[in-house]
């Protein structure tokens, strides 16, 4: 088991590009539909805490697969497996970046990387999204964080989406309690 989360997450980390974001949905693929390790509920809550702790998102999603299938062996074997394709391709490169960069080929391959890249972090986001629950608090977090994106980037408002996930969290603990506490006062 932890060759197989090994090779696994070095294969996506070797064949996906454009970060974390971009890999969700090939790791969903793998991991959820392929080998069936995880269900989409137990992604969609390994996402959340990924999303939620320091790191980088595809690093944490490895990390947390691989605990949940194999414990702190299966952590090591998974976070292994996808930084260790980076690594070696980032080292390789970096022996020959200038020729690399003045390449124009290379160029046009980046390119073509960035649209392909857009496509699979708003693949990822569609798939959340269709996972969201059917409820009016999910849907109203939503639809604000969205708004105040779209805001912030319109006005070119310098605003970390740290504080968006942070307030995001903050608004839906705020909803759910006050919807709880409705509901139970209605009982």
């Amino acid at each position: 088991m932890l060759s197989e989360l090994f090779f696994t997450f070095a294969k996506i980390g070797l064949f996906t590009f454009g970060g974390g974001y971009a890999m969700i949905a090939q790791i969903k693929e793998t991991v959820v539909e392929q080998k069936k390790w995880l269900s989409d509920e137990e992604l969609m809550e390994i996402i959340t805490v990924a999303e939620s702790t320091p790191g980088p998102i595809a690093i944490n999603l490895a990390t947390f697969v691989g605990y949940k299938r194999k414990s702190v062996a299966g952590s090591v074997a998974a976070t292994l497996g996808v930084v260790m394709p980076s690594v070696v391709i980032l080292f390789l490169i970096s022996l020959f970046l200038d020729a690399f960069m003045e390449n124009k080929y290379v160029g046009y391959a980046f390119t073509g990387i960035k649209c392909a890249v857009a496509f699979l972090i708003l693949r990822a986001g569609v798939e959340m999204l269709r996972k969201l629950e059917k409820r009016a608090v999910p849907r109203i977090t939503f639809v604000t964080t969205f708004c105040l994106m779209i805001l912030f980037e319109l006005f070119s408002v310098s605003f970390s989406s740290v504080w968006l996930i942070l307030m995001g969290g903050i608004f839906g603990v705020l909803f759910y309690g006050v919807f709880t506490s409705k509901r139970e006062v209605e009982k």
